[in-house]
Parts: structure tokens; sequence; C-alpha cells
């Protein structure tokens, strides 16, 4: 159960804490949010433990391959710690929003019982330098311009002209999480070891995604064109 997008390697004597884990189809990246319906008996007994906790927080991971209820999925090893702000009780689930906090790296997955459960050791905070506001700009940029292709597409979760933080360290983490990538690039996101390679990449990846749509939206135009001359 390791990944290639891990970060440092692991280190002896680093500190190695016990974490609930909730492995999910998606990235959770920091200061971003994360709204969850939980009715799978064991996620509820999870909630139930972490609500009498003095801090009720647990790990994100995507899964690799598999499906988020009933095990045998294969799990990343680089995640993101999520902090309950707001439960409330529904039909038959529970909805719990939380935002995403410190990444983390799994040392070790221990026996799914009653839930999931790793040792994980936290990774370092980013740095933030005021020469990188260029680039973050111009990330911004290639975010919201591939945002706004991808909406002539499909739906998307996040609107072009969506808000972001005023603080640059948030901000940065924000456009990550709603570059319109996929799960893989996503992660590679998450395992920056920088901003600047961390906002390089999203600029990068999101500007690729936006000139693929442009170019299968035409494509597919000049294939309906033929279809009318042949017909």
């Amino acid at each position: 159960m390791t990944d290639s997008f891990s970060t440092d390697p692991w280190q002896p004597g680093l500190p190695v804490l016990e974490m609930p884990m909730f492995p999910l189809g998606t990235v959770l990246f920091p200061h971003m949010p994360l709204a969850l319906r939980l009715f799978e008996e064991r996620y509820l007994t999870m909630l139930a433990h972490l609500l009498e906790a003095e801090e009720p927080e647990f790990g994100v991971v995507l899964i690799e391959r598999g499906q988020e209820m009933g095990g045998g999925e294969h799990r990343f090893r680089t995640g993101t710690i999520a902090e309950i702000v707001e439960v409330d009780g529904g039909e038959g689930f529970v909805a719990v929003i939380a935002e995403g906090g410190r990444r983390f790296e799994v040392v070790d997955w221990l026996p799914d019982d009653p839930y999931p459960r790793a040792e994980i050791r936290m990774l370092d905070d980013l740095d933030w330098d005021d020469t990188w506001e260029p680039l973050r700009l111009e990330t911004e940029a290639a975010v919201r311009r591939s945002l706004a292709v991808a909406s002539e597409f499909t739906e998307q979760q996040w609107a072009s002209v969506v808000e972001l933080s005023d603080e640059p360290l948030e901000s940065c983490w924000q456009l990550a999480g709603i570059a319109p990538v996929g799960d893989l690039d996503q992660m590679r996101f998450l395992a920056a070891g920088s901003f600047d390679e961390l906002l390089v990449e999203v600029r990068d990846r999101s500007t690729e995604a936006g000139e693929a749509l442009i170019a299968g939206g035409i494509a597919d135009a000049d294939d309906e064109d033929w279809g009318l001359l042949e017909g």
C-alpha cells in the first residue's frame, strides 16, 4: 500500500501519531472544505469517538484502487488532516463538514478495527516567499481559464469566479484544490516540496487540461461537420 507521490522518505526518530483514517476517492488539500455523509457503521463509530476528543480530526488519503466501502482498497501514503467544523444529523446519515489541515505521510496501516487507522508522521508546512506572488497570480489566471473552458463541456464543482483566500499561503493550496485535473495530478500537487514547485505544477497541468478540452472540442466539431457532409 505505497505510492509514487510520497515526500521525504521515513526517518527514524520523528514523532509518530495514531490517527483515525478515512480513505476517499478524492484528494483533500490544506485549507479546502470536505463534506461527508456518514452512514456506514464503522465511520459512525469513528465519528462518535472523534466527538469525544478535544481535537476532532482524522486523516484523509486517496484510494488508488477499490471502493470507499467494504475494505480491500489500495491507499496512497500522502494525505491531509481533516478538522471537523460542523456535524448535522440527517435521515439515515450524519453530515460532516471538515477543513483540510496539515499534510502527513502514513508510516504504517493498522488493522481496520473497528475503523481504518494508521500511524502517521506530520509533514513540514511549506514556507511562503513574497517573490512568488507573480507566479501565484499567473497560476490563478491559468486555473480560472481552465475552469471556464471545462465548464463549457461538463458541470464543474468550482466556478471560474470562485472566491479564494486573501492569504497567499492558503490560496496556493486552494488553487491546487479547484484545478480541473485528475487525481494523479492532484497527488503530485499534494506532495510538493515548496510553493514555487506547487504553483508551477498547478499552472502547467491546468493549462494542459484546458488545451486538451479545447482540442477535443474542435475535433468533435470537425467530426460532426464531416458527418453532415457525408450525409
